[in-house]
């Protein structure tokens, strides 16, 4: 039994091309497509949340803290995605260089990290709009809005916002783009708008002091704040539908990485500089700068750029799940049956409407917060091996032509790791227990089923 058997990059990039999608994609829809799926309820939650209880002022270095182990990992996909230009991400760089078991491990993961978050952030999407409809005067029973550990039936708003993106991704890579790049400008004019009316009224006092819990607390509040970039790596996931794959799989996630944590900063930074970090503990605490400083349509105005970023995570994440589900049964390690590309329309349908209905599942039934750390642990464990496995093909298999080089490898490669386990180390001991467990129900499906039907196995 060899664990450890590769896939040849040139066997890779032949699977590319009789995948059956179609390469539409420029750098300038990948950079939107990372933007889309970092871009959420992180900006307009947490940045209130993380400072009010963990770093004060200072949740603006918290960002960008959080921002540098995501930066080693991007730098270490970006060289990947230049050898290795197809769907599946992690998975697919992982088997190329540390064989099978360790990409399926990947893959696995992958798949944890998508499902769990594209659950919760449907659930968080439900929120936002049940409580837009309410603040409007609409009252509505709580049978169809809460799942029935919350005393409800079914989470409907969340169900129904994931099977309306199901549709709209089966129908199109480049339709679903379009909707994508629309959602994230109405959700960038909002941020800039906030920006606009929140500056002038920057009192530098709220500043001081400007670390109240310290440097352990800037570091609390990254391991907090981390969750706002996952996704990105979903511009991984595209590269079979990208027009120049080698080049434009880079931008989109560097670029996409760069734009988010700017803003990240930028609205930080601007949000303690309103009002004192101690009154930001709260569910919008930039709707409630808004109101502190003047301008009481700011719920509204929050609501309606949240709304449309939750969407936009939503859409990217789903149609990031769909290629890693399609990259691994196109490897035969799970039913390669359901691989099948649409005819018409270009696209992996049936792992798409499968993924879809595994999330709506998630989020209409299941309390997400009992499950959503879950999302950081396996996000993390992919970006180290990641970072593991780009400095031992730099070593092992220099010769390969790389569209992009990481700078640096040999720092970048350690540091990818060291922050990535840094972040994994300081999750909840419960996070670990459940990610051991997911882990080893993956290592039995392995043996049990994709080891003999791995087509590296015929």
């Amino acid at each position: 039994m060899n664990l450890f058997r590769k896939k040849d990059i040139a066997h890779l990039a032949q699977d590319a091309e009789k995948s059956g999608f179609v390469r539409n994609l420029t750098a300038f829809d990948l950079v939107f497509l990372g933007i889309g799926s970092v871009i959420g309820t992180g900006i307009f939650v947490l940045t209130g949340v993380g400072a009010a209880l963990y770093a004060g002022p200072g949740i603006a270095i918290s960002f960008i803290l959080a921002s540098v182990a995501c930066a080693f990992a991007g730098l270490a996909y970006a060289e990947y995605s230049s050898m290795v230009p197809v769907s599946g991400s992690a998975y697919a760089y992982t088997y190329a260089s540390l064989g099978e078991f360790m990409a399926f491990l990947v893959g696995w993961n992958l798949i944890l990290e998508y499902t769990v978050t594209c659950s919760t952030v449907a659930a968080g999407w439900s929120g936002y709009v049940v409580g837009l409809l309410t603040s409007g005067g609409l009252n509505l029973s709580i049978d169809f809005l809460k799942v029935p550990a919350e005393g409800g039936i079914i989470n409907l708003p969340a169900v129904f916002i994931t099977m309306f993106l199901c549709i709209l991704l089966v129908r199109g890579t480049k339709e679903s783009i379009f909707i994508n790049r629309i959602l994230v400008f109405v959700k960038i004019a909002v941020i800039f708008i906030f920006l606009c009316l929140a500056i002038p009224n920057i009192d530098v006092r709220n500043w001081d002091p400007f670390l109240p819990f310290g440097y352990q607390g800037i570091a609390s509040g990254a391991a907090i704040v981390f969750f706002a970039y996952i996704g990105f790596d979903a511009v991984a996931t595209s590269a079979e539908e990208a027009k120049n794959p080698s080049r434009d799989v880079p931008i989109g996630i560097l670029g996409s990485l760069a734009v988010c944590t700017l803003l990240y900063f930028i609205v930080a930074m601007v949000l303690t500089g309103i009002v004192p970090y101690t009154q930001l503990n709260n569910a919008e605490p930039v709707a409630y700068a808004l109101r502190v400083i003047g301008y009481p349509f700011g719920s509204a105005i929050v609501a309606v750029g949240a709304i449309c970023g939750i969407t936009t995570v939503l859409l990217v994440l789903l149609y990031g799940q769909a290629r890693v589900f399609f990259a691994l049964s196109r490897d035969g390690m799970i039913p390669k049956e359901i691989c099948r590309v649409h005819k018409k329309y270009h696209t992996p349908y049936l792992v798409t409407i499968g993924g879809c209905i595994l999330v709506s599942l998630i989020a209409g039934f299941v309390p997400i917060n009992v499950i959503a750390e879950m999302a950081n642990i396996g996000t993390l464990s992919a970006f180290f091996i990641a970072g593991f496995g780009v400095l031992y093909l730099r070593i092992t298999r220099p010769e390969i032509k790389r569209g992009f080089k990481c700078p640096a490898i040999y720092i970048v490669g350690p540091m990818a790791m060291l922050s990535c386990g840094y972040l994994m180390y300081n999750l909840p001991a419960l996070t670990w227990i459940r990610f051991i467990i997911w882990c080893i129900v993956g290592i039995i499906i392995y043996f049990v089923y994709s080891y003999k039907h791995s087509l590296l196995n015929k």
